[in-house]
């Protein structure tokens, strides 16, 4: 079978993967942000830390508790990683450096997961497992029940209520993350992922010297690490490596534990605010977009321009021979549609054309399907944006949902959408103007700008995945990338959340024949067409100076 039949057929077969959870998982996460009884083992929790998970909160109360938590791991994990020179466990690693160690905690508690360090060369066991593992499950239960708050100001009505952060934390972790994660564990170990705590082995002679391979429980955090969309790999070749992806099963198979949340939370949408047309609305944008940008993916890394090129068959460059250009396609774009930025094969090395492909879909926002949680509240959020462009076409008053979308709800929405934008943009034009920050370009020109404009286009919108030429690990990049995570992480949510409040505190408006019918495929087309819009106007002039200077060259 040739390569492009090869990967025409993985995509089917994911797809069809993903279409058989979908509803099942969708409901059940639904249930559980519905459900007014709590586990044992959640009460433990709950008097462990002295939360009441039964009291409803306002959004600012809420919004207190997203950023309580996150302050507290961010703080944890820095101090834990300052203090592993003299924590059992370390692999004989010293501290690391306070500007890396601000850096990485920053990274991953906004499901960020940028790694500007060898993964194998830099953290012992203690710091992966209690700290990055850990920062996996719980940054990606914060994202879900951020939007599940939205989705509550959706469904409900004269109340300023959206929920109990603290219940939603535990329930994301406990119901959904924890038994699905140990489940995808147990396979990624049948593939051939290794799970231990060994030391440091010398591995044969190569060249006149040895090389070194680290043990470590590397299936667990590689599950989490894909069902979260947290991207940090083990191992600096991130799922590029053998150990964390030995197969192009488990390749396909991590794929799909990117997707898998992300596009069911549609169907939990649609069950939460009483239509599940409404989520298939939201699924059939995100679907398109997926399929759409993995289909060019795969055209511009298949293409045979040039004589190597025509000779290796498509563009080989920095990828796996054992998931060929298509599984690296699927992988890639999936990768940057979600917050996950785990790679299986190096961005940087891909045609210009097919770099800024990746590029683009962290700039839509990632929301196609998004992350866990992020994705759902991003669409949403371009969503009531559609709508608002609908209203001025016809001259109606918007409305989504029932909801009005008045001048309150425009504003927090716009906001949002330009927070990312500005991290991106700000922080790229100091990074090229100063004259330190361009001397950790590999490449000169078009590549050199593209390395530097994706870095921050990958803090700012919490994915993690790099260009691969850049060097990262120097006070500039680790103080700036790092503010980026942050502020690109919790100041969207704090619009969110007000919008959230906002809609709650509404009452139903009646359903009438000039209302806009936001479940049929017109509604689907015109989000998808306002989501492409508003990110090209954005970025073009960025990207045009990167990628498509390159692609073009």
């Amino acid at each position: 079978m040739g390569p492009v039949p090869a990967g025409v057929l993985q995509l089917l077969a994911l797809m069809g993967a993903l279409a058989l959870v979908h509803v099942p998982l969708g409901s059940y996460m639904a249930r559980v942000y519905s459900s007014d009884r709590h586990l044992r083992v959640e009460k433990w929790i709950y008097k462990g830390i002295g939360a009441n998970p039964d009291t409803e909160m306002r959004w600012p109360a809420y919004l207190r508790g997203v950023l309580a938590f996150s302050a507290a791991g961010v703080l944890f994990l820095y101090l834990l990683q300052r203090l592993q020179g003299v924590l059992p466990g370390s692999l004989g690693f010293s501290s690391v450096s306070p500007a890396q160690s601000f850096n990485t905690a920053a990274s991953f508690v906004t499901n960020t997961n940028w790694q500007s360090y060898y993964g194998e060369q830099t953290m012992g066991h203690v710091v992966q497992t209690a700290g990055l593992a850990v920062q996996n499950f719980v940054s990606a239960a914060v994202g879900i029940a951020v939007a599940v708050a939205l989705v509550r100001g959706f469904a409900r009505a004269r109340t300023g209520e959206i929920g109990n952060f603290w219940a939603d934390l535990v329930r994301g972790t406990v119901r959904i993350l924890v038994p699905m994660a140990a489940v995808a564990a147990v396979i990624l170990v049948a593939c051939g992922a290794i799970q231990n705590f060994s030391g440091i082995h010398e591995v044969g002679q190569f060249m006149g010297g040895s090389q070194q391979w680290n043990g470590g429980a590397v299936a667990s955090q590689e599950a989490i690490k894909e069902l979260g969309t947290n991207g940090g790999g083990y191992f600096n070749a991130n799922s590029a490596h053998p150990f964390e992806n030995p197969t192009p099963f488990s390749n396909l198979f991590e794929i799909f534990l990117i997707l898998v949340i992300p596009f069911a939370l549609t169907r939990t949408f649609g069950v939460m605010v009483g239509s599940v047309k409404q989520g298939y609305a939201i699924l059939a944008a995100m679907a398109v977009i997926w399929v759409g940008f993995v289909a060019l993916m795969m055209w511009t890394e298949f293409a045979h321009r040039g004589p190597a090129l025509q000779a290796a068959g498509a563009s080989m460059e920095g990828k796996e021979l054992r998931f060929g250009v298509g599984g690296s396609s699927i992988f890639a774009v999936s990768t940057t549609l979600t917050s996950t930025g785990a790679v299986d094969s190096f961005h940087s090395s891909f045609t210009g054309l097919g770099g800024g492909i990746a590029m683009l879909g962290m700039m839509l926002g990632e929301i196609a399907p998004g992350g866990t949680g992020s994705g759902l509240y991003g669409i949403l959020i371009m969503a009531v944006i559609a709508v608002f462009i609908a209203g001025l076409m016809v001259g109606r008053t918007p409305e989504y949902l029932g909801k009005k979308i008045g001048s309150r709800q425009i504003k927090l929405a716009a906001v949002y959408i330009l927070i990312t934008p500005a991290l991106v943009l700000v922080f790229s034009a100091f990074a090229m103007a100063l004259p330190t920050p361009p001397h950790s370009m590999l490449n000169p020109g078009a590549h050199g700008f593209s390395e530097v404009l994706y870095a921050y286009t990958s803090a700012a919108n919490n994915n993690g995945s790099a260009f691969a030429g850049l060097n990262a690990n120097t006070d500039w990049f680790n103080a700036t990338t790092g503010l980026a995570m942050l502020l690109g992480r919790f100041l969207p949510m704090v619009f969110v959340l007000a919008l959230a409040g906002s809609l709650a505190r509404q009452k139903p408006v009646p359903v009438t024949a000039g209302t806009l019918r936001t479940e049929k495929p017109l509604f689907a087309g015109l989000l998808v067409g306002a989501i492409l819009i508003i990110t090209g106007l954005t970025y073009f002039p960025a990207l045009a100076l990167g990628p498509l200077a390159e692609g073009l060259a």
